[in-house]
């Protein structure tokens, strides 16, 4: 059997889709229909149900990819490992959350630059479109705080992310001590908002996480970046909701103060995500364990 055929029948099989398949091989889509029908006829046995959307495996389609897709990974693994040895210099394309990959995620990844490996770096706002381009072959490694759906992609948790409550100290006085505590988020009413959307995605987690409401407000300055949020906030824009991570040098300075210390703190999970079966790759395995190892000390 062609093992050309088998690749791109688990490249299909992974991806759900002739189309998202002839992206990933860099082929045409008539080119990847033409491979998996000569399989299907060497087979004597359909292999994909279509659909307006996509393929859907049959019984007998799952069957290979579960007994071929271990042994066509270790062949990669084979041909790319001696690949990486022949050359010092291999291409990492990572995508991720703008400030955690700029703050953590990028400068964890500084040593193995320093040991040949090339990298460039994408950064997108939401977890679909960070995913979709992984889907779509444009990243090799993606941060994401979303756990992907079906076969094509792989995500492992790499850590969680603490969210703070946080206003410049004026703000703070304002309130009164205690006052958060004995009469709830109503206080807060009153206070302005800094967020990065105008659906105030932060602040609606840690108002339904930590006081199992919604807020009552709108807000007030929208800038889509949290490290806008955090310059923001600490001038006196207003309150905000911020990762731990990247206000603690505030917090530790006085420049924000936290307004509420719940038993319980909002949490976020990333994962690494990357196409399934490419952790075959040295230099993408070796960025995903390498902050895999980083982050235990995040």
């Amino acid at each position: 059997m062609d093992l050309s055929l088998l690749r791109t029948f688990i490249t299909v099989h992974r991806a759900g889709s002739f189309t998202r398949a002839a992206a990933l091989l860099g082929l045409s889509q008539p080119a990847v229909t033409s491979q998996i029908r000569t399989l299907e006829r060497q087979l004597g046995r359909p292999l994909f149900l279509r659909g307006a959307r996509g393929v859907t495996p049959t019984t007998v389609g799952d069957e290979l990819a579960h007994r071929a897709a271990p042994h066509l990974d270790a062949l990669v693994e084979i041909a790319e490992t001696e690949l990486d040895e022949e050359s010092a210099v291999r291409t990492l394309h990572l995508a991720g959350p703008p400030e955690f990959t700029s703050a953590r995620a990028l400068p964890a990844l500084a040593p193995l630059v320093a040991q040949g490996l090339t990298l460039r770096s994408s950064f997108f706002t939401t977890a679909e479109e960070t995913l979709e381009g992984l889907a779509a072959g444009h990243h090799d490694l993606v941060i994401t705080t979303s756990h992907p759906r079906g076969g094509l992609l792989t995500a492992t948790p790499l850590c969680d992310e603490e969210h703070v409550l946080v206003a410049a100290p004026r703000w703070a006085a304002r309130l009164g001590p205690g006052a958060l505590r004995h009469d709830g988020p109503v206080v807060l009413e009153r206070l302005p908002v800094v967020e990065v959307h105008e659906s105030l995605p932060f602040v609606s987690r840690y108002w339904s996480a930590v006081f199992d409401a919604l807020p009552a407000t709108a807000g007030t300055v929208i800038a889509p970046d949290l490290r806008a949020v955090l310059e923001c906030a600490a001038a006196g824009a207003g309150l905000a909701v911020l990762p731990r991570y990247l206000c603690e040098g505030a917090l530790a300075r006085g420049e924000v103060v936290a307004l509420l210390d719940p038993p319980v703190p909002p949490l976020r999970t990333y994962f690494l995500a990357v196409r399934t079966g490419t952790l075959a790759l040295p230099h993408i395995a070796r960025a995903h364990e390498w902050l895999l190892g980083a982050a235990a000390d995040w």
